[in-house]
């Protein structure tokens, strides 16, 4: 999606660990804008046909994601990082390893959002290692819904996460694919 590539290339930094610092517009401060565009690519790019839910993970999948369940008409719903009090009944659960905060996390999610009748659309802001991704699909295969496909904002090629997800059967669709990224460049797919 050339909006978001023109936009990452203008306002994103690479960090050092090859952090791509896009809280500018993407999930800090937030061009709702843009993210409007994004979820209209989604909806062109997957078959939104029965859609019952936009499913992602918080706390940066949420802006994305629930404006794409806006879109569609469906609701959001996100997996949790922390089982609060608030929740209660059955869950759904799926430990990952997130790369952001370098440490073991279980994804929680109450089980009375999701039930075999639904048909979701799987989002994220970004996919670096496809740890969390990983957890939104199993918890969504745990209640028996279908998954339509994963809409991703930014995927970090090089660190292969999009690649085993997508060799698992998964339909990954990111709307930008950074294959090398240094102070210097940001490379997308298909440039190199």
């Amino acid at each position: 999606m050339q909006m978001l590539k023109d936009r990452i290339r203008k306002e994103g930094r690479v960090l050092p660990g090859n952090i791509i610092k896009v809280d500018g517009f993407l999930n800090h401060r937030i061009d709702t804008g843009l993210m409007r565009a994004m979820a209209k690519e989604f909806a062109r790019r997957f078959d939104l046909t029965g859609i019952t839910a936009v499913v992602t993970v918080e706390a940066s999948g949420i802006a994305l994601g629930a404006i794409c369940a806006e879109e569609y008409g469906v609701p959001l719903v996100f997996a949790k990082k922390a089982k609060s009090d608030n929740i209660e009944g059955g869950l759904y659960q799926s430990e990952i390893f997130s790369y952001t905060y370098k440490k073991k996390v279980t994804l929680i999610m109450a089980s009375q959002w999701l039930c075999e009748n639904d048909k979701v659309l799987v989002v994220d802001d970004f996919l670096a290692n496809g740890e969390a991704l990983r957890g939104l699909v199993d918890i969504v295969r745990q209640s028996g819904a279908e998954i339509i496909g994963l809409g991703v904002a930014i995927e970090k090629g090089f660190q292969g996460g999009g690649d085993r997800l997508r060799a698992q059967g998964e339909n990954v669709q990111s709307l930008a694919i950074i294959e090398h990224a240094d102070e210097n460049s940001i490379v997308f797919r298909g440039e190199e």
